[in-house]
């Protein structure tokens, strides 16, 4: 623990929230969470750590951040090896999930926590206090249809323990997710949608760029695929932006074109205007950038994380939707794609509402009554 208790105002509910490691998205997802939170009048905590808790630092610099190791899982270079290295890194998966459950007992007396909320990270229940999980995958996708089966009991017997599940999608048949977020057979305890939620704002903003490129997700692959843009961003004639999605880092890449403006990072609201701003994104099919460009009604070019199974399930649902275009990560050609998409018939999504902030509002309220 680092920190110690500062003077909070003992009526407001206190409220402990961590999102999982693996990449910015669940980190950035969370921002209208905690927000919502803020503005429900309770006191917010954040168990994060490296780049999550550099990006909600940034957001909420005055919120009360607690040091907790994320599990670090390694991505290998290679699609075909992928199942095969998460696998080697279950028994230490398993054993972090042990240890954030002691964690976060602790926490909860050295800091009075009332409410928990945790976006996928399995070991953030307590018996003696509400705790919520937030995920968009119910049923996970292997590629494999036994081991579907195998990592659906898995994810429910973790999801049962908490005492809801609050889902980022649409209820019913207007949803984003497919199959992923409305399984057959869903968890025994509460499921709650939460609509698409967002931490960016759609607005009228003149066009400064063609192209923006929004790199993100685990190592290796994310390196790989940007040496591979860099070197074909030489030849690019159109204005172009790249965010690395590198919180933290301070040198930057060379590119001899000057079309193409590199950063590391943008804070949210530089971030948000960069997309309005720019004609085609060019992204993962990470979830949460899913939801972003939805609410932005953006068009995009979609390239998932080689053997993500989930983005890659994502990638080609969407597709099939219209909502976006995507391809593969191997013999990425961008010139070649972004030409293709001038001939793809893209189709909006309509959003019901930010059910998120009703379902966030009835949670508090149901923990006053107790």
């Amino acid at each position: 623990m680092n920190g110690g208790n500062f003077n909070i105002d003992t009526h407001k509910k206190r409220v402990l929230v961590s999102p999982l490691d693996w990449g910015l998205g669940h980190a950035t997802r969370c921002i209208p969470i905690i927000k919502e939170l803020l503005e429900q009048g309770c006191h917010v905590f954040v168990a994060a750590e490296g780049a999550q808790k550099n990006l909600l630092q940034e957001e909420f610099p005055g919120l009360h951040f607690l040091a907790l190791r994320g599990y670090r899982v390694q991505y290998s270079r290679h699609k075909k090896w992928l199942p095969v290295k998460i696998l080697q890194q279950l028994p230490s998966i398993l054993h972090r999930i042990r240890k954030e459950r002691a964690w976060l007992k602790k926490a909860i007396g050295e800091h009075q926590v009332d409410l928990v909320i945790s976006d996928n990270r399995y070991g953030f229940y307590n018996k003696k206090i509400p705790c919520v999980f937030i995920t968009h995958q119910l049923a996970i996708q292997t590629g494999h249809g036994f081991n579907d089966w195998l990592a659906q009991r898995i994810n429910y017997y973790f999801i049962n323990k908490f005492n809801a599940c609050w889902v980022p999608d649409e209820a019913g048949t207007n949803n984003i997710a497919g199959k992923l977020s409305h399984p057959v057979r869903l968890p025994k305890t509460k499921i709650e949608y939460l609509g698409l939620i967002s931490r960016f704002e759609k607005k009228e903003l003149p066009m400064q760029y063609e192209l923006a490129i929004l790199l993100s997700g685990p190592e290796p692959q994310r390196t790989i695929f940007e040496d591979t843009l860099l070197e074909q961003l030489k030849s690019v004639n159109q204005k172009t932006v790249l965010v690395r999605g590198l919180p933290g880092e301070v040198a930057l890449p060379y590119c001899p074109n000057d079309c193409v403006h590199i950063y590391n990072h943008l804070p949210g609201d530089a971030l948000n205007k960069v997309i309005l701003q720019s004609g085609t994104i060019l992204c993962r099919s990470g979830y949460t950038s899913i939801m972003d460009l939805l609410k932005l009604q953006k068009k995009a070019l979609l390239v998932p994380t080689p053997g993500q199974t989930e983005q890659e399930y994502l990638a080609e649902h969407l597709m099939q939707q219209q909502f976006f275009f995507s391809v593969e990560q191997k013999d990425f050609n961008l010139r070649f794609y972004l030409e293709q998409m001038k001939n793809f018939g893209f189709t909006s999504f309509a959003p019901a509402g930010e059910k998120y902030r009703e379902v966030i509002a009835d949670f508090i309220a149901g923990q006053q009554e107790r």
